[in-house]
């Protein structure tokens, strides 16, 4: 299983318009990725509801995952869009 243990960049953390963009960002991934705070039970990244649950803060570290045999790169731009606070999914990485 592949992953990436990412610091929130977001200062309000995975909450409304950042989780939104997560949200949106996981689904185009077209890998199915799963996301957890710190050691915590993992959920589906593409899931808005899950997402807001876990009540992720700026500055606390999430774990991104994946076993599909395509997820490196997914996994890779998903985590710079959270470290970096980004509006949207970056292309390249």
């Amino acid at each position: 299983m592949a992953e990436r243990r990412v610091t929130i960049g977001w200062a309000e953390g995975l909450h409304a318009r950042p989780a939104s963009i997560f949200v949106r960002a996981a689904t185009a991934a077209g890998v199915p990725i799963t996301i957890a705070k710190g050691d915590g039970t993992p959920v589906n990244a593409a899931s808005m509801l899950a997402v807001l649950g876990l009540g992720a803060q700026g500055g606390e570290v999430v774990v991104l995952a994946s076993d599909a045999d395509d997820a490196e790169a997914a996994l890779d731009r998903l985590a710079r869009l959270v470290a970096e606070g980004l509006e949207e999914l970056p292309e390249t990485v």
